[in-house]
């Protein structure tokens, strides 16, 4: 069998034909792998910049978390410290009505009283410089006010008077004493202040 020129050149052109559309086969493989390695690369990406911003969000929430707990033990021991401070202020508020009483008792004492009324008068100021003594020793203070500038704070005023050679707005008499327990004021004093 023969071929022709013509025939041969035909099939030449196929052939060419042939390997241009497997050419161009291979191309549009390569395309598409090229293009699914973008896909997967976008998409790994994407998934990097998710895990990213979710590991953000929580060592966000365990820095939020840390400090809440640091918060809550710091207020616990404060609350713990405030307590055993202020441990005593029930008993002590209720022992000051005691300390009026006898205060009020050694007040009787003047010269006509009788030699057992005088020797059971010095028993109650024995007993109350020692519960005074006490109450000192466990932070226990008495406000002066006694002539003294008028402190909303620790006095309460209870009456006023016109004094003209005092000043105004100064404690003229102590109706009962105050007392600070731990720089606490547990009780006001009541006090008479100049107008």
């Amino acid at each position: 069998m023969v071929i022709s020129k013509v025939d041969e050149k035909k099939i030449n052109d196929e052939i060419k034909e042939t390997e241009k559309k497997e050419n161009v086969k291979k191309e549009e493989k390569k395309n598409i792998k090229e293009e699914n390695k973008k896909v997967k690369k976008e998409k790994i990406d994407k998934e990097k910049e998710t895990l990213k911003n979710k590991n953000a969000e929580l060592n966000d929430k365990i820095l939020r978390i840390s400090a809440e707990m640091q918060n809550m033990k710091r207020r616990y021991e404060e609350e713990i410290s405030r307590i055993y401070k202020y441990d005593g202020e029930d008993i002590i508020k209720q022992l000051l009505t005691i300390v009026d009483n006898f205060e009020r008792a050694i007040m009787l004492d003047d010269e006509n009283l009788t030699d057992e009324l005088s020797k059971f008068l010095s028993g109650f100021k024995m007993i109350y410089t020692n519960l005074v003594n006490i109450l000192n020793s466990k932070g226990v203070k008495e406000i002066e006010c006694q002539g003294k500038e008028f402190d909303p704070h620790t006095m309460q005023a209870v009456l006023t008077d016109k004094i003209e050679n005092m000043e105004s707005n100064h404690v003229i008499e102590v109706l009962q004493k105050g007392y600070i327990y731990n720089e606490k004021v547990i009780r006001p004093a009541m006090v008479k202040v100049n107008e």
